[in-house]
C-alpha cells in the first residue's frame, strides 16, 4: 500500500463534532505511514511572511492599482468621489478572502523570496459577527466557510510544501469565541450579556459557595447569538454553541467577567490578566486539565489532516506557564512522533520585552517547548524610528547583547524571536503602518520600508514581513485624512487597527452584513460599501511585482538565502568614520552598519536610513580577520536590483560583483572599508573571505 498524504484522511470525511473521532485519527497517523513535510533544520534559515486570511487575496481576477494612478491619488488636494467614511466602516467588515485566493498568490511569495506562511486563524467563527480575523472561534475542528474547507487548506499546504514554501497555523487556547452569555440573576435566558465585572480567584459567576454570584447561569447562544440554552446536551446545530461537544462544557470555563488585560504579577498563575474574558471572548479555564487536554487534541487534528509545520500560539501572556508548558509539551510530542521534529512554536507575548523575557525564561531555555516569541514590544518601534533616521542605530542593535538578563540574551542566540516591523495589531505603538507617516510627496515613501525590512533580514532572529510591507501599504493618501479622524484613525479604541489591514486583493465591496445568514454573506456583496482595497482604494488588487518596496526585498530575500553568514553568524554594530572624525557608533540618520561573522567568512551589511540625503563613511571591519589588501565583494545593493527590475542602467555606487579593498594604515588601527554614496533608504551588502 502506498504511502498515504495527510489530505487522505479528509476523503469522505465528515468534520468530527467530538474528539472521540479525533482521537481515533490522531492514532491512526501515528501508526498508518502517513508521510508528513519534515522540519527545517534551523528556522533561522526562513523568511516569514504574516497574512489575515480575509485580507490577502480572494483569488479573483481585478485590474491592478498602478504606481501612476496612486502618484495621482496623492498629489490631488481633494478627492471628491470617495466616501471616506463608508471605506472605514468597510474596514471592519468581511472582506471576502479565501484560502483558494493564497493558494493562487504562491507564486507572487515564492518570487518574493518567502520561505514560511503564517496564516491568521482560519477555523469557524460565529456566523453572526464580524470576527474576520479569525480570533472569536465557534468551532475548533472546521474551517470557516467564509475562508474555504479543511480540504482548501490541505491543498494549500501541499502546494505551499511543493514550492518549499513551509506553513504555520495561527492558534487560540485562552479564549473562545462569543458563544455563550452571563445570564444575571432572575432574568431570562434571553437576557444574557458579556463583560461583567472581574470576580477574583476562586470566584466565578455561578460558584455555588458565593451568595453574591451563585445565581448567574451560563446560557449558549444560538446562529443569531441570542440565547437559547443552559442545558449543552440541546446544542444540536452546527452554529449553535461551541464544537466539539467536549468544549460545551461550562467548568472548561473561567466564567470570571471582565477584567484588566495587564493586571497583576505575570508569574501569578491565577492573575486577573489570566482569569479574565477578552471582552466578548470567553476564556477557557485551562487549570482543568481536561480542558487544556481537549485543545491540544483539537489542533493535533490540524497537524495531521494538513501537515502545516508550525502554531502561532495567540496571547500566550494570559495563559498560566504551566498551562503554556503541557500545551507546547503536548504538541511537540505529536509532532516528534510524524518526523517533524522542529515545529515551530511561537508564542504572542503582550507587554514587552520583561513579559516576552519571563515567558521564553521558562518555557524556552530550562524546558524548551516554546520555540521562539514575537518581538512586538519595544523593539518593533525601535526598528522602524532607527529605519527611518529617528533613533541612532544603538536603540536597535542593543537589544541583542548576550550578557544581557532580559529579553536581550533571548534575541542574541538568533532563534528566540521573530523580527517584527509591522503586524495586524500593533500592540505597542502607533496604530499605523511604517509607510504611513513618511509624507507622501517623499521620493522614498514606496521604499523606505526594505530599508526597515534589511534590518529584519540580517540582524540575528527569524524575520516575518506583514502582508503588504513589500507593497509600502499606508492607508489613504495623507491629504484624506483629516476625513478619518473621526473614523478611529491611529485610535485603539475605536477599532484602529483596521488600517493595519487593508485588503491587498482590492475587494469592490466587502461580504453581505454578517445580519445576513452564511449563505448569503458567501454568495452576496453590500452594495452600500465601497471594498477596504489599498492605499484607501477599491476594486484593484496591489500585488505588483515591480513596486519600488517588492524589487528591493526580493532582492536582498535572495542575498540572505545564498549566504549562512547573514542567517546564523555572530553580530557585531560597527564604527564608522565621517570626514576626519573618529570612529563612532553612528547618530540617528547617518549610515549604519553591523556584522555577521560565520568561521572565516564576515557579511557587512550597510543601511541609509535617511530619506533625503546620500551617505557614506569608513566601516571598521574585523581586525582578526582582515589586514591591509583584503577584499570585500558587493554581494547586494537595493538602488541597483530596483534600476534593474524597472529597466534603467545604475549608475550608483558599489555595483554587485564590485570590490572594497580593507585599509588598515596601522597595525594597530582599525581596519576598515571605504563606502561612499549609499543612497537614501538604500542598503549595500558585501561580502569578504580572508
Amino acid at each position: 500500500m502506498p504511502n498515504r498524504t495527510p489530505a487522505d484522511h479528509l476523503t469522505g470525511a465528515e468534520r468530527p463534532d467530538n474528539l472521540t473521532d479525533v482521537r481515533a485519527l490522531l492514532d491512526r497517523v501515528r501508526h498508518d505511514g502517513t508521510t508528513y513535510f519534515p522540519s527545517p533544520e534551523d528556522w533561522r534559515d526562513q523568511v516569514l511572511y504574516f497574512l489575515l486570511p480575509d485580507r490577502f487575496s480572494d483569488g479573483a481576477d481585478r485590474e491592478m492599482l498602478t504606481r501612476e494612478e496612486l502618484a495621482t491619488l496623492r498629489r490631488a488636494p481633494a478627492l471628491p468621489g470617495i466616501d471616506w467614511r463608508s471605506w472605514a466602516a468597510s474596514g471592519r467588515r468581511w472582506q471576502g478572502g479565501t484560502i483558494s485566493g493564497i493558494e493562487k498568490r504562491l507564486g507572487y511569495l515564492e518570487a518574493l523570496g518567502i520561505t514560511a506562511l503564517w496564516i491568521g486563524p482560519v477555523f469557524k467563527q460565529r456566523v453572526r459577527t464580524d470576527s474576520y480575523h479569525g480570533y472569536g472561534v465557534q468551532d475548533f475542528l472546521e474551517v470557516d466557510p467564509r475562508f474555504g474547507t479543511r480540504l482548501e487548506l490541505a491543498q494549500l499546504v501541499a502546494k505551499a510544501h511543493a514550492r518549499g514554501i513551509r506553513v504555520i497555523l495561527d492558534v487560540i487556547i485562552n479564549h473562545s469565541g462569543d458563544n455563550w452569555g452571563y445570564v444575571p440573576p432572575n432574568l431570562p435566558i434571553t437576557e444574557l450579556c458579556n463583560e461583567p465585572t472581574y470576580r477574583p480567584f476562586p470566584d466565578f459567576y455561578g460558584n455555588p459557595f458565593n451568595e453574591a454570584t451563585r445565581d448567574w447561569r451560563l446560557a449558549w447562544r444560538d446562529e443569531q447569538q441570542q440565547g437559547f440554552t443552559t442545558d449543552a446536551a440541546r446544542i444540536e446545530q452546527p452554529h449553535d454553541g461551541v464544537w466539539p461537544r467536549e468544549l460545551q462544557d461550562p467548568r472548561f470555563y473561567t466564567r470570571a467577567g471582565m477584567g484588566n488585560l495587564g493586571e497583576n504579577d505575570v508569574r501569578d498563575a491565577h492573575a486577573e490578566h489570566k482569569r479574565t474574558d477578552f471582552y466578548s471572548l470567553k476564556d477557557f479555564a485551562l487549570d482543568n486539565p481536561d480542558a487544556l487536554s481537549c485543545l491540544a487534541e483539537c489542533f493535533k487534528y490540524w497537524i495531521a489532516i494538513t501537515d502545516c509545520d508550525g502554531f502561532r500560539i495567540d496571547t500566550v501572556k494570559h495563559v498560566s506557564i504551566e498551562e503554556a508548558r503541557n500545551f507546547c509539551g503536548s504538541i511537540r510530542e505529536f509532532t516528534d512522533t510524524l518526523h517533524k521534529r522542529n515545529f515551530l512554536l511561537v508564542g504572542e507575548i503582550a507587554g514587552g520585552d520583561s513579559f516576552q523575557d519571563f515567558v521564553l525564561d521558562q518555557l524556552a531555555v530550562l524546558e524548551r517547548n516554546l520555540s521562539a516569541a514575537l518581538d512586538i514590544g519595544n523593539a518593533r518601534t525601535n526598528l522602524a524610528d532607527v529605519a527611518k533616521g529617528l533613533l541612532p542605530a544603538s536603540r536597535y542593535l542593543d537589544a541583542f547583547r548576550a550578557e544581557s538578563d532580559g529579553f536581550e540574551s533571548h534575541r542574541a542566540l538568533g532563534n528566540r524571536h521573530v523580527s517584527i516591523l509591522d503586524d495586524h495589531d500593533h500592540v505597542i505603538g502607533d496604530k499605523l503602518r511604517f509607510s504611513a507617516l513618511i509624507p507622501d510627496d517623499s521620493p522614498v515613501k514606496d521604499y523606505q520600508v526594505a530599508a526597515a525590512t534589511a534590518f529584519q533580514l540580517f540582524t540575528l532572529g527569524i524575520p516575518c514581513i506583514y502582508a503588504g510591507s513589500e507593497q509600502a501599504l499606508s492607508g489613504p493618501p495623507q491629504s484624506q485624512l483629516g476625513f478619518l479622524l473621526q473614523e478611529g484613525w491611529n485610535d485603539g479604541g475605536d477599532y484602529g487597527d483596521r488600517y493595519l489591514r487593508e485588503a491587498m486583493f482590492g475587494p469592490t465591496q466587502p461580504r453581505a452584513a454578517f445580519e445576513n445568514d452564511l449563505a448569503t454573506q458567501l454568495d452576496q456583496r453590500d452594495p452600500a460599501l465601497p471594498g477596504f482595497g489599498p492605499f484607501g482604494t477599491s476594486g484593484k488588487h496591489c500585488f505588483d511585482t515591480e513596486s519600488p518596496a517588492f524589487v528591493r526585498i526580493a532582492h536582498l530575500c535572495g542575498v540572505r538565502a545564498k549566504h549562512a553568514a547573514l542567517r546564523i553568524g555572530r553580530q557585531y554594530p560597527r564604527q564608522i568614520r565621517v570626514g576626519g572624525a573618529e570612529f563612532v557608533l553612528p547618530p540617528a540618520g547617518a549610515l549604519v552598519a553591523w556584522s555577521r561573522l560565520l568561521d572565516n567568512e564576515e557579511a557587512l551589511c550597510v543601511v541609509n536610513p535617511n530619506g533625503v540625503e546620500s551617505r557614506g563613511g569608513d566601516v571598521v571591519v574585523s581586525a582578526e580577520l582582515w589586514g591591509a589588501g583584503g577584499e570585500f565583494v558587493v554581494v547586494g545593493n537595493s538602488a541597483e536590483a530596483a534600476a534593474k527590475a524597472a529597466g534603467r542602467a545604475y549608475g550608483g555606487t558599489h555595483r554587485c560583483g564590485s570590490r572594497l579593498q580593507v585599509q588598515r594604515p596601522s597595525t594597530n588601527g582599525p581596519a576598515f572599508v571605504a563606502l561612499r554614496d549609499v543612497g537614501p533608504a538604500e542598503v549595500i551588502v558585501l561580502l569578504g573571505e580572508p
